[in-house]
């Protein structure tokens, strides 16, 4: 028994050499592996049932510090400490010790320039609705106030965990506040879609039960999908019931995903129906052609947060994987932007006021638009 340090680019060669071992009848011990560096054995254990270990990697790779057994029906109990840091190197000839993957090093300066983005966009926000257009904002425009500034908050925290981590390898409890703001913020994100793609509050003053029956079903999953967040982020591989925790994220933020279109899908269908009676054809195309491009951003960005990243990320050298961050929220300020613009409160909102005399041009138009199918 005993910790060894691998290279995660030689897992495959352990593996190889475990079902040789398997297939011709032998013993495999991870311990006795050429490819693993041992850190100590358990028969180095001090009497007192201490043992302590160092080692100095030169050669530049992701490593993972394992527990190995090759005692079958042993069961072992202990609290262990480990530190895993790089030195690096200052200009006046030391060394300071850098707690953050090589990849991840960026991580402070990403999200306290975003956080800076956020916090810039929602003074801006607040202003157009509380100062320029006070008489035409909606009741929605102050959830999604409330996204923004959580959201803002979010990377605020982020910045800090990362700096603190980087400096001391812990994050003096700003993980804390990251999953609390994580938490408001993805609770809002979900809402702020269902909500507009409803059209609560600049289309109609209230919900229907089957809207509101999502918004009771997204809450409550939100609650799961960040508690297994806090999970996965906070334990690890090594941890009990972790990879059913990841499954568990996994499947609720698919059906949250998959739940805010509903809605969407509603309101393109009520537009579609409405503009064969009411009479106002250049009206619905505008509210038509609107919520479609909603339904499209929200598609685009839902598939490129979950599920192209995580391609990407499966293909990226390690020392790169700051760049799947950058891309992530560069993604997430454009999805912000497309969003807020499109429905901010304005005079006479070009998406719901027209004149007469667009009326007859958009009658025929709108037929044609009737082929759009979801």
């Amino acid at each position: 028994m005993g910790f060894i340090l691998i290279s995660n680019s030689l897992f495959y060669k352990i593996n190889n050499e475990s079902e040789y071992a398997e297939a011709t009848g032998g013993a495999f011990c991870p311990l006795t592996s050429k490819y693993v560096r041992p850190l100590f054995r358990f028969k180095e254990v001090a009497p007192d049932g201490t043992a302590k270990g160092s080692l100095t990697i030169d050669a530049a790779d992701q490593y993972t510090v394992l527990f190995s057994s090759c005692q079958d029906g042993v069961e072992v109990t202990m609290d262990v400490r480990t530190e895993m840091y790089n030195n690096v190197r200052l200009r006046d000839g030391g060394a300071r010790r850098n707690y953050l993957p090589v990849g991840l090093v960026p991580l402070p300066g990403i999200y306290a320039a975003a956080s800076g983005v956020y916090a810039v966009f929602l003074a801006a926000w607040v202003y157009a609705c509380c100062v320029r257009h006070r008489a035409t904002a909606e009741r929605v425009h102050a959830v999604m106030t409330a996204l923004l500034l959580f959201k803002a908050l979010k990377l605020a925290c982020a910045a800090e965990d990362a700096w603190y981590v980087e400096r001391t390898g812990t994050p003096h409890g700003w993980d804390v506040a990251f999953y609390v703001f994580g938490f408001l913020k993805g609770v809002l994100l979900f809402t702020v879609i269902v909500l507009i793609g409803t059209g609560w509050s600049f289309l109609k003053p209230f919900l229907q039960d089957r809207e509101k029956n999502v918004l009771m079903v997204i809450i409550p999953l939100q609650v799961v999908e960040n508690i297994a967040s806090a999970v996965i982020g906070e334990t690890g591989p090594a941890g009990r019931d972790w990879l059913a925790w990841n499954q568990v994220f996994l499947l609720v933020d698919v059906v949250c995903c998959c739940a805010v279109f509903f809605p969407i899908i509603w309101s393109i269908r009520n537009l579609r129906e409405a503009s064969k009676t009411d009479g106002k054809a250049a009206r619905n195309l505008k509210k038509l052609t609107l919520f479609k491009k909603f339904y499209l951003v929200v598609v685009c960005y839902l598939y490129f947060t979950r599920i192209a990243v995580s391609a990407f990320t499966a293909v990226l050298s390690y020392k790169y994987q700051w760049v799947v961050k950058v891309a992530v929220e560069a993604a997430s300020l454009a999805f912000y932007t497309f969003v807020f613009y499109n429905f901010k409160p304005v005079e006479r909102n070009p998406y719901l006021y027209v004149g007469e005399d667009e009326e007859e041009a958009a009658g025929g138009q709108l037929e044609l638009e009737s082929t759009f199918e979801i």
